[in-house]
């Protein structure tokens, strides 16, 4: 899989707004549908969006391709943000397994919409193929938005082995999805 968001955020972070734009262009719509359905809430959504982008322009340099994709770091950012938008509130997460399956807009076109389902079937069949353990963990942890804290109790285990499970799960994630 490449990763074309990856370069741009390397340019982003020497200054480029070119990139900035492109960057916001090709993942906007993602990261809104992403917030919206873990916070419920349009508004609360592009105010996440927003704060997310002044981010990465502020802070780029902190990204590392060799970490994860481009993609993936904006998703991460967007999540812990809406997370932190829905605590604040004292709501609950509105997210749930189907977030695998529709994580563009909702005016995505064919293309776009066909690519994400396809996405979100790698990484089910790439959940699928962990340790059961593992891959509850790790469903927890990003489709319903709890706490490691939170998982390490409903599980009855230590925090660091709910760690350990997310990072080797996802690790194996990454193998299972290529390069």
């Amino acid at each position: 899989m490449s990763d074309p968001l990856g370069p741009l955020l390397v340019r982003v972070a020497d200054g480029d707004r070119a990139a900035l734009k492109l960057v916001y262009d090709s993942s906007a719509a993602k990261l809104l549908a992403l917030a919206q359905r873990i916070t419920g809430d349009r508004q609360d959504a592009e105010d996440i969006v927003q704060d997310v982008f002044v981010t990465v322009w502020r802070k780029a340099a902190e990204y590392r391709p060799e970490r994860a994709s481009g993609l993936a770091w904006l998703y991460a950012m967007t999540r812990n943000r809406a997370i932190d938008r829905v605590r604040a509130r004292g709501r609950r997460a509105a997210v749930g397994e189907e977030a695998l399956a529709t994580l563009a807009d909702e005016h995505a076109d064919a293309g776009r919409a066909a690519e994400a389902a396809d996405a979100a079937r790698a990484v089910t069949r790439a959940l699928d193929g962990l340790d059961p353990r593992h891959a509850a963990v790790i469903r927890m942890a990003f489709l319903d938005a709890l706490s490691y804290e939170e998982i390490a109790a409903r599980e009855g285990v230590p925090l660091g082995t709910v760690k350990t499970w997310v990072f080797r799960g996802l690790r194996r994630m990454r193998e299972g999805l290529g390069p």
